[in-house]
C-alpha cells in the first residue's frame, strides 16, 4: 500500500489509519477498520481505505503531523482531515462519505430538503446568492466539514414555517427546530457553528465532553444509572438556554466521579464549566422544570455555590487523587503485579534507610570509643607528671645524706 499511496496520493481520496504495532488502542481498532474497508468497498465509494505503520514510515507520518496512535486521516488532494469522533464503523464511514463529497451540497428542491432533514439530525444551511457571507460560510465549512454537513439552497425550497429576518442567511436545523445566525448577537460565524454543531440534548462521554470544551458552553449533565423520564425534562427547556448551556446525559457516575474527585449519588444533575473546571450541584432534588430553571438562573446570577476550580490546591488534590486511583486500579486488576511494582521499591528504600541508620550508629560508637581512649591517655599523662613531681620533690632530701656519708669517709681517711 505504501507504493500505491505514494504514487497516487493526490489523485485519489484515501482514508488512512496511522498505527503503531505496540499500541493497544490500534489493536482494538483493527477489526473495526477491516469492517470499514468492507463497507466502503461494498457501497462503491471512491474512498480507498488503508493503514500504515507510522513507526516504519515515519517520514510520511511526520508529513501529515501524526503525533499519537491510532490517527485516522482522510487525504483529499493537498488537504488532510483529522477524524476525531467515536471509533465505530458507522461513525467512521459517515465521516469518510461526508468529507469525500462536496464541502457545500446544493439542495435543488423542497423534496430534497425534506429528505436531508429526515436523514440528518443536524445540518447547516446557507440561503441566498453570492455574498461575503457565503464566502465566509464556505471557508468555515472547509474547516468544520469533519464534524457536520453544510448545504446551500434558495429561499423557495424552505417550508412555510421557516421565516428569515433578512437575506442572505445561515441557519442550523436541529432538535425539530431551527436557529438563524445573527452576526451582532452570535459573533464570529466559525465560533457560532462550532457551538451549534451539537444537538440540544445528547449522550455525553469523555470524548464529547472534551469537544464541548471548545464551544465555551457550560454542560448540564444528569448522571444516571439508567435513563429516567424525569431527566428527559431537560430537553424541553434546552432551547431556552442553548446559547450558554449544553444539555446532555451521562450513563453511570464512574467518569463524572473521577472528573469531579467526588462520589456522587445517582441520579443527580451536575453543571460543569470546562473553561475553569468549576461545577455546581443542586441543593435539593430537581423534580420539575421550574426547579431546573431556577437552578440554572442561580448559576447565571452567581448565587449558586461553585465547587472545584483550577487553583493550586485543586491541582495538588488532582495529583493525589490520580495517584491514589492509579495505585488502586493496579492492585484491583492484578494484586501480584501491584505488590511487585510498589513492594519492590519500598523494600529497597527500607533497606537503604536501615543501612544509613546503622552506619550512623556505628560511627557514633567509634567516636565515643576514640573519645574514651583520648581521655584515658590524658589521665595517664597526668599521672606520669604527678609521679615525676613527687620524685623530684623527694630527690633533694636524699642528696644531703650522701654528702654526709662522703664527708665521714674523707674524715676517716684523714685520721
Amino acid at each position: 500500500i505504501f507504493y500505491r499511496f505514494k504514487e497516487k496520493r493526490k489523485d485519489d481520496i484515501w482514508l488512512v489509519d496511522f498505527y503503531a504495532p505496540w499500541c493497544g488502542h490500534c489493536k482494538k481498532l483493527e477489526p473495526v477498520w477491516n469492517e470499514v474497508g468492507k463497507e466502503m468497498g461494498g457501497i462503491g465509494s471512491p474512498v480507498k481505505v488503508g493503514k500504515m505503520d507510522a513507526t516504519s514510515y515515519s517520514s510520511i507520518a511526520s508529513e501529515f503531523g501524526v503525533r499519537g496512535y491510532p490517527t485516522i486521516k482522510l487525504l483529499k488532494g493537498d488537504l488532510a482531515y483529522n477524524y476525531r469522533g467515536p471509533r465505530t464503523k458507522d461513525d467512521i464511514v459517515e465521516f469518510a462519505n461526508r468529507v469525500a463529497g462536496p464541502i457545500i451540497r446544493n439542495l435543488p428542491s423542497q423534496h430534497m430538503f425534506e429528505h436531508v432533514q429526515k436523514r440528518h439530525r443536524i445540518f447547516f444551511l446557507y440561503i441566498g446568492g453570492e455574498s461575503p457571507l457565503k464566502e465566509r460560510y464556505i471557508e468555515v465549512a472547509s474547516e468544520l466539514i469533519v464534524y457536520t454537513y453544510f448545504f446551500s439552497a434558495s429561499e423557495e425550497i424552505l417550508p412555510k414555517h421557516i421565516t428569515l429576518p433578512e437575506m442572505p442567511a445561515v441557519l442550523v436545523l436541529k432538535d425539530g427546530t431551527y436557529f438563524v445566525y445573527d452576526e451582532y448577537v452570535d459573533g464570529d460565524l466559525s465560533a457560532w457553528i462550532n457551538r451549534e454543531r451539537f444537538q440540544g440534548y445528547l449522550s455525553i462521554d469523555g470524548f464529547t465532553l472534551y469537544e464541548l470544551g471548545d464551544t465555551g458552553k457550560i454542560s448540564v449533565l444528569p448522571s444516571l444509572s439508567y435513563r429516567t423520564s424525569k431527566c428527559q425534562l431537560q430537553f424541553k427547556i434546552a432551547i431556552y438556554f442553548c446559547i450558554n448551556f449544553q444539555f446532555g446525559y451521562m450513563d453511570g457516575n464512574e467518569y463524572i466521579n473521577s472528573l469531579l474527585m467526588d462520589d456522587l449519588i445517582i441520579p443527580t444533575i451536575v453543571v460543569l464549566n470546562t473553561s475553569n473546571q468549576q461545577y455546581f450541584l443542586p441543593h435539593k432534588p430537581i423534580e420539575s422544570i421550574e426547579d431546573l430553571v431556577q437552578f440554572i438562573n442561580n448559576i447565571l446570577e452567581g448565587i449558586a455555590e461553585a465547587y472545584g476550580g483550577d487553583g493550586i490546591l485543586q491541582r495538588i488534590k488532582r495529583i493525589i487523587y490520580d495517584a491514589k486511583s492509579t495505585v488502586g486500579s493496579v492492585f484491583k486488576s492484578s494484586p501480584l503485579l501491584g505488590c511487585f511494582l510498589f513492594g519492590l521499591p519500598l523494600g529497597v528504600i527500607s533497606i537503604m534507610c536501615y543501612g544509613i541508620c546503622t552506619a550512623d550508629s556505628g560511627g557514633s560508637d567509634e567516636a565515643e570509643t576514640s573519645k574514651k581512649e583520648s581521655t584515658s591517655r590524658e589521665l595517664t599523662d597526668e599521672g606520669t607528671e604527678e609521679e615525676a613531681e613527687e620524685e623530684s620533690s623527694e630527690s633533694p632530701v636524699e642528696f644531703p645524706e650522701r654528702e654526709q656519708e662522703q664527708k665521714t669517709i674523707l674524715e676517716k681517711k684523714r685520721d
